[in-house]
């Protein structure tokens, strides 16, 4: 299982005027904080810096590496950022979020992932915009998988998104994820399935109830990566719980060791 901590990111209210008036000492914080709660990725997005985004990036990943050693996770539409950060990475092997299907990202996204040998999460949407169905979906990540091996990804380094909307605009939303998560790793069981959880209960009351019941539904098809708050430890309880009784945790050492170290909360009160 893989925990990209989502918070060090320019959208976030706490987060831009730290990185506006580079308040080291936040950022560094706000990192180890993360990285204490379980998280095995720190994703580092700054793509609402739009005048300044790959010198941020880089005060942003120098930032991070003075204070920790996990990998890190370069999350921007801007190629030129995504670089400027790979360039200057120093511990672990980076993930970039993300690439497409689209002819124009994938070709702006691969040459870096090949030179700087990451990982890629790779969403599940090509020109035609985003799928409706499950079908479709698993065109379009046979379509990623064939050209990201064929260029010498491999499957391991490959973490595809099959893209959360909203159950609030369409009943079948959390059916059509959860059936293409199944068929991916169907077809691939080398490759990793990864999304951010949030989007399924956009609009609606009790989001957190949503999330956490949606995080244990995919997780229970095969989902083997999140990007999510490991500070949140209602729902860090239910990833150590679920990898448990999936048979994901031998005799419940991690589960064990994380209720030792006060990582999760027991109640969902």
């Amino acid at each position: 299982m893989i925990i990209v901590g989502e918070l060090i990111n320019t959208s976030r209210k706490a987060i831009k005027p730290a990185v506006e008036s580079k308040d080291e000492a936040f950022i560094k914080e706000m990192a180890q904080k993360q990285v204490a709660a379980g998280a095995n990725y720190v994703d580092v997005n700054c793509g609402t810096m739009v005048f300044n985004e790959p010198e941020t990036m880089a005060w942003l990943v120098e930032t991070i590496q003075s204070q920790v050693t996990t990998p890190l996770c370069l999350d921007s539409p801007n190629p030129k950022a995504i670089e400027v950060g790979l360039s200057l990475v120093k511990y672990g092997q980076p993930m970039i979020n993300s690439i497409t299907a689209e002819k124009e990202r994938f070709q702006q996204i691969l040459p870096l992932v090949t030179k700087y040998k990451t990982k890629i999460v790779a969403l599940c949407m090509d020109d035609s915009g985003m799928p409706e169905s499950a079908e479709d979906r698993l065109k379009i990540a046979k379509k990623l998988v064939g050209d990201l091996t064929s260029a010498g990804v491999t499957e391991d380094d490959i973490y595809l998104d099959p893209l959360v909307k909203p159950v609030s605009t369409g009943d079948k939303a959390g059916m059509e994820v959860l059936e293409t998560i199944y068929g991916i790793k169907k077809m691939y069981p080398n490759v990793h399935c990864i999304c951010g959880l949030s989007n399924i209960s956009y609009g609606l009351p009790n989001r957190k109830i949503l999330n956490q019941a949606f995080m244990i539904q995919t997780m229970a098809m095969g989902m083997d990566a999140y990007i999510l708050d490991p500070l949140d430890k209602v729902m860090m309880g239910f990833v150590y719980a679920s990898q448990a009784l999936l048979g994901k945790d031998e005799y419940c050492m991690k589960y064990l060791t994380a209720h030792r170290s006060g990582l999760f909360e027991v109640s969902c009160g």
